[in-house]
C-alpha cells in the first residue's frame, strides 16, 4: 500500500514539473524596436503622427521610443498624445534629446506619461503652467485642472507628483540629474545607443501586464512621418501662415483691382485657405485674428477707395500688430519675415489702389460710353427723332434740347439704351 501511495505522489509531482515547465510566462517580452521623432511645437499634426507610431510599433512588436525637443504646444494636441501613450499597448519610451533639447510645457506630461522616461545630459524638463492665448490672466480652475492632469499622469507612472503640480503652478524646471533624483525621469542616457542598452531588461507594465525589454544590440527601425503629414507640419508654421494669408490677400485684391481671366483670384483663394488651415492648427490669440481681420479689410478697402494710401497704411500697421499678437508662446512669427512682408503688401496694395483709380477714370474703350463725345450728321428727321449714321451703324438719335435739321453736325453728349442724345455743333457741308 505504501508503494502504491508512495508512486502515486511521484507521478502527480512529475505531472505538476511537466504542466508548469509548458505554461506560458507570465510575462512578455519585446523583440524590436522603433524610433521616432518629435520637433517643435505639440500640434494636431503631431498627435496624429504619435498614433500612427504606436500602431506601427504593435505591428512589429516592438517598443517605441519617441525623442522629444519641444517648446510646448496645444492642450488638445498634448492631452491626445498622453492619452495614446497611457493606453498604448507596447511600452512606451520617450527620450529627451539631443543635449540641449527640453521637454517645456507640453513636453513635461508626454514624457511623464510614457513607460520609460529619459533624458541626454544638458537637457531640462517642466514649466508646465498653461499660457492664456487670448492675453488674460489664467484662472485658478484652468491652473487646477492642468496640475490635477499632471498629478494624476506622474502617480499613474510612479513618478513625482510634487515635481508635476510644481511644474504647473509655479513653472519649475529641472535638469535631467535633478530629474533623476526627484524621480520625474527614470534615467540620464548619452545618446540612442546608450539609452537601448541602459534600458534593456527593464520590465514595465503594459496594460496590466509586465513586458521585458529586449533592446540591447536591436537595430532600431525609424517611423517618420508620412508625406502628407510632413506637409501639413510645414503648412503649420507661423511665418508661411503669414505669407499665405499676406500674399493671397494680395492675389484677391489685385484680381478685384483688375479683373481679368481670375487666375490671381484663385491663387489667392488657394493661398488664404492654406493659411487659415495653418491658423486652425497653431496656436492663435482672439486679439490677433481680429486685427488679421481688420488688416484684410483696410487693404482691400485701398482699393475702392483710393487716396493717399491712408487704409493701406491703416493695413500694414494692423498686419504687423497681427503677427506680433496671432502667436503665443513659442511658436512665433519671425521678425525677419514679418516686417518686409507687411511694408512690401501695403506698398503694393497702395499700388494696386492707384492703378484701380487710374484705371475707373479713364474713357472707355469698349461699349456704348465709347460714342460719347463722337461728331456725327443728321441724315433725315421724322417727327422730334432723326437718324445718323456713326461707326457703321444707323442710330436713332434725339436733341437733348430743340429740333434737328438734315445734314446737321451733332456731337452725341449721351446714350440711352439704343438712343442717341446728341446737341448741335454746325452744320454739315454736305
Amino acid at each position: 500500500m505504501r508503494r502504491w501511495t508512495r508512486a502515486a505522489s511521484v507521478l502527480i509531482a512529475g505531472t505538476g514539473l511537466l504542466v508548469t515547465s509548458l505554461a506560458p510566462a507570465s510575462g512578455q517580452t519585446t523583440s524590436g524596436v522603433v524610433v521616432t521623432e518629435v520637433l517643435g511645437a505639440i500640434t494636431p499634426v503631431v498627435s496624429g503622427h504619435l498614433a500612427a507610431a504606436v500602431e506601427q510599433a504593435e505591428d512589429r512588436d516592438a517598443v517605441l521610443v519617441v525623442t522629444l525637443d519641444t517648446p510646448g504646444g496645444l492642450d488638445t494636441s498634448m492631452r491626445e498624445i498622453v492619452q495614446t501613450f497611457l493606453n498604448a499597448p507596447v511600452p512606451v519610451i520617450v527620450f529627451v534629446e539631443p543635449e540641449g533639447a527640453r521637454a517645456a510645457s507640453a513636453g513635461t506630461y508626454i514624457t511623464m506619461a510614457a513607460h520609460v522616461a529619459a533624458m541626454a545630459p544638458a537637457t531640462s524638463i517642466g514649466a508646465a503652467t498653461p499660457v492664456d492665448l487670448q492675453g488674460g490672466e489664467i484662472s485658478d480652475k484652468v491652473i487646477n485642472d492642468a496640475a490635477a492632469f499632471a498629478a494624476s499622469v506622474a502617480e499613474r507612472r510612479g513618478r513625482s507628483v510634487e515635481f508635476a503640480e510644481s511644474a504647473v503652478r509655479d513653472g519649475t524646471s529641472i535638469t535631467a540629474n535633478e530629474a533623476v533624483e526627484q524621480v520625474v525621469v527614470d534615467l540620464v542616457a548619452d545618446d540612442l545607443e546608450d539609452l537601448l542598452v541602459s534600458i534593456d531588461g527593464m520590465t514595465v507594465e503594459v496594460l496590466g501586464e509586465d513586458v521585458t525589454l529586449d533592446t540591447a544590440g536591436v537595430t532600431p527601425e525609424l517611423y517618420e512621418m508620412s508625406t502628407l503629414r510632413r506637409i501639413l507640419a510645414q503648412i503649420a508654421d507661423p511665418n508661411l501662415a503669414l505669407l499665405f494669408l499676406s500674399i493671397g490677400t494680395l492675389a484677391v485684391i489685385y484680381e478685384a483691382a483688375n479683373p481679368g481671366l481670375g487666375f490671381s483670384g484663385i491663387v489667392g483663394a488657394i493661398l488664404l485657405l492654406l493659411g487659415f488651415f495653418a491658423l486652425s492648427v497653431l496656436p492663435v490669440t482672439t486679439a490677433g485674428v481680429a486685427l488679421l481681420i481688420l488688416a484684410i479689410a483696410l487693404l482691400i478697402g485701398e482699393i475702392f477707395v483710393p487716396g493717399v494710401g491712408v487704409l493701406a497704411a491703416g493695413g500694414t500697421i494692423a498686419l504687423i500688430l497681427a503677427g506680433i499678437f496671432l502667436f503665443d508662446g513659442p511658436v512665433e512669427v519671425s521678425p525677419p519675415v514679418l516686417w518686409p512682408t507687411a511694408l512690401v503688401l501695403g506698398g503694393a496694395t497702395t499700388l494696386a489702389g492707384r492703378a484701380a483709380l487710374r484705371a475707373r477714370l479713364m474713357p472707355a474703350t469698349t461699349g456704348p460710353g465709347t460714342l460719347i463725345g463722337r461728331p456725327a450728321t443728321v441724315r433725315e428727321t421724322r417727327g422730334g427723332s432723326a437718324s445718323v449714321f456713326l461707326d457703321g451703324a444707323w442710330w436713332t438719335a434725339r436733341a437733348a434740347s430743340g429740333d434737328l435739321q438734315p445734314g446737321e453736325g451733332v456731337r452725341v453728349v449721351a446714350v440711352e439704351g439704343l438712343e442717341l442724345i446728341v446737341e448741335p455743333i454746325g452744320v454739315s457741308n454736305e
